[in-house]
């Protein structure tokens, strides 16, 4: 007897040239478990990118804008900050266009992202923790300027909010064409991701209610405290709301510059604290409730979203950010508690029958 499968798939129906044309076109995924039922809410899955995070959008978009006005000339070395999605999306960039890659990062974002840049290529420079977002980015500017790097400048280049306003807005738009799109969800770290969807759906889709959300212990928009900038755009000195919190790739410790269009031009409609043991919980039941495995920002963008649902009306649809995969987690919060031997419970299932059975620790 042959059994035959439901499902089915003629593939995409085309080749690749490189890896970084697979970039974009991630899926909204509906959730049916966790979400209140009088509802609808979906999850765009950025993990679906081919180094697993929204930021390989940002990545390519930096890389091809700095080809085209020559600004980046063949193998020079690429520099950036980063708290690591985007150093992993610009090493998968660099090793797929031929180009050295130097990382600076803080020594407390997580062990993964280091190595996972290193096997990619690329070099990583820590820098202290007690020096936060600020000591990394001052240090990959020293480093550009000390060696002639092309330096990436991700949170004030515009190549950042233009590429989401080009694809992810745009695919925003073809999935829910037709549709329904009460309420667009999502957190910040450089600010690309609300600048570029926030031009958009201003304009296409105005009757969407664009929700942001940053960690409750660093309220960095909520203070209302304005950001004291160079003349380059670039942060002047950590903002004074900033206090270190768990949600890797949120929230560094000035508003970038990239951001502040966004302020200026009330591209959201509400701005939600989440804090950051909430994050991790709702991560955690998306991974076992729902079977998608996000990060932390992915947890904390999805309990805002769970926030507005509560009291969104009768039948409204939610679309929420997530920016990465929980993988790049392992060594954090996230993961805590998490058994790597077997727990009482499974000892006594191996137990429940005669073979195969681990000797007694």
């Amino acid at each position: 007897m042959t059994l035959q499968s439901s499902r089915t798939s003629d593939g995409r129906g085309r080749l690749y040239d490189s890896v970084v044309d697979t970039i974009g076109d991630t899926p909204c995924i509906r959730l049916n478990r966790v979400a209140p039922k009088h509802v609808r809410m979906y999850v765009k899955a950025e993990f679906f990118n081919p180094a697993a995070s929204v930021k390989d959008r940002l990545a390519i978009s930096i890389i091809e804008e700095a080809e085209r006005s020559g600004a980046l000339k063949p193998g020079q070395t690429v520099v950036e900050a980063t708290s690591g999605n985007t150093g992993i999306g610009l090493a998968m960039v660099c090793a797929a266009k031929g180009y050295p890659l130097v990382v600076t990062m803080a020594d407390s974002f997580s062990i993964e992202r280091r190595r996972m840049m290193r096997f990619l290529g690329a070099k990583v420079v820590l820098t202290p923790r007690a020096a936060k977002g600020m000591g990394m980015y001052r240090k990959a500017q020293e480093l550009a300027e000390a060696n002639g790097w092309f330096y990436a400048r991700q949170f004030e280049t515009p190549a950042n909010a233009t590429i989401h306003e080009n694809t992810t807005a745009r695919e925003l738009l073809a999935d829910f064409k037709g549709q329904k799109l009460d309420y667009w969800v999502t957190g910040y770290g450089t600010g690309g991701t609300v600048t570029g969807v926030g031009r958009v759906l201003r304009k296409e889709r105005p009757n969407t209610k664009i929700i942001l959300s940053e960690p409750s212990i660093a309220q960095l928009l909520g203070s209302g405290v304005a950001q004291e900038r160079g003349p380059d755009h670039s942060p002047a000195v950590s903002h004074s709301a900033f206090t270190p919190h768990p949600i890797q790739g949120w929230t560094p410790d000035f508003i970038p510059y990239v951001l502040q269009e966004a302020v200026d031009k009330h591209y959201y409609d509400e701005l939600i604290p989440i804090a950051g043991p909430d994050a991790i919980a709702w991560s955690r039941r998306l991974a076992a409730e729902e079977g998608i495995f996000t990060g932390i920002s992915g947890g904390a963008s999805l309990a805002a979203a769970v926030q507005v649902a509560g009291r969104a009306p009768e039948g409204s649809v939610i679309c929420c950010m997530l920016p990465d995969t929980g993988e790049r987690y392992l060594s954090t919060p996230l993961f805590e508690g998490v058994a790597t031997d077997m727990t009482p419970e499974e000892e006594a299932l191996s137990r429940s029958t005669p073979g195969y059975q681990m000797p007694a620790a």
